[in-house]
């Protein structure tokens, strides 16, 4: 990257803005390159991001997730389709594994999804996790806010599937969709999981193939009992229960239901304005960003070349077993914080 001359311009800066500007303008393809951006975490980015952001809030993010194999994909797609149906523009975060060799996205989503790739109104991105232990890729917030901002209502973020790490996304999303497939013994591993706890929809997926009905029901079974045990612990807070739906990405059975039962939820949600859990989901939305920002200036900070050669000494230390990391961690913060 070239640095600005002292005085002068900062190029970064510049071309972050004018990406902003054509993002706001309908330009597909900047909004491409300004993604790039954000993945990279770059300063045109961040540039990018100060104009953007406040223009952001009035999407629903949709996070869907759940077991590898369950059919998230081909769900998304078809409720990518229902939605255009109605003429509503669509985006779709796709969170895939990261290459082992570039440690780009496999790209697996945007290849299921090419029947949208002439549509100007539908948006697919794939974006690496980079070994992001939830699941999520740490700029997936900002991305969506660019997404937010430049005018899509509807954005769906769908994870990369790794199972019992899945919970994460509830942090970022207005709704979260949980999707589980029949007979592979999803409902036993969403209890293990966590997911149950944070699905606001359970879509029981693949429900032209046997076992789906007695899987759904199974789940309607779980979510009330624990919903009664939970009206017998009065010292404990009432866990939402999710609403549990059949339906085939496949074939289309059951899209328009899930479809407007997430419009429903997001009309509830929006309708409780800034009731405790609106500003509980835009707290922890808010602080997955200033934290992950945080840590990397912070990782930044003391890997500078006046620091350099005292982090290493710190970081050899712990390797060697002279040090243990908490007090490596603890010289490490008195390293940045003196000057």
């Amino acid at each position: 990257m070239t640095e600005a001359e002292p005085g002068g311009p900062d190029p970064a800066r510049t071309r972050g803005e004018d990406l902003a500007e054509r993002t706001r303008g309908g330009e597909r393809r900047a909004l491409a390159r300004l993604l790039t951006e954000v993945e990279d975490r770059s300063r045109a980015a961040e540039s990018a991001l100060r104009i953007l952001y406040p223009l952001a809030g009035a999407a629903h993010l949709v996070g869907v997730t759940g077991a590898p194999g369950a059919g998230k994909s081909t769900l998304v797609a078809a409720l990518v389709g229902e939605a255009r149906k109605a003429g509503r523009a669509v985006a779709v975060l796709a969170i895939d594994p990261s290459s082992p060799i570039t440690g780009g996205a496999i790209l697996g989503d945007r290849v299921r999804m090419q029947a949208y790739a002439g549509d100007s109104d539908v948006f697919i991105r794939s974006m690496a996790s980079r070994g992001h232990v939830g699941g999520l890729a740490t700029s997936t917030v900002a991305a969506a806010a660019v997404l937010d901002a430049a005018g899509f209502p509807l954005v769906f973020i769908e994870t990369v599937g790794t199972g019992q790490s899945e919970v994460e996304v509830a942090a970022i999303a207005d709704t979260t969709l949980v999707v589980q497939a029949p007979e592979m013994g999803d409902e036993v591993q969403a209890i293990k999981a966590g997911l149950l706890e944070v699905a606001d929809i359970v879509v029981v997926n693949k429900a032209d193939r046997p076992g789906a009905d007695r899987a759904a029901s199974h789940l309607r079974s779980m979510l009330t009992v624990g919903a009664q045990h939970d009206r017998a612990m009065c010292d404990r807070p009432r866990p939402k229960r999710p609403e549990v739906l059949l339906a085939s990405g496949a074939t289309g059975q059951g899209i328009p239901e899930v479809l407007a039962s997430l419009d429903r939820h997001e009309a509830k949600r929006r309708a409780a304005g800034s009731g405790e859990g609106a500003d509980g989901t835009r707290l922890a939305r808010a602080e997955a960003q200033v934290w992950g920002i945080l840590s990397e200036r912070l990782r930044g900070r003391v890997r500078e070349p006046e620091r350099a050669t005292e982090t290493e000494a710190i970081l050899r230390a712990v390797a060697d077993h002279e040090l243990d990391p908490y007090a490596a961690a603890d010289r490490l913060l008195e390293a940045f914080t003196r000057r």
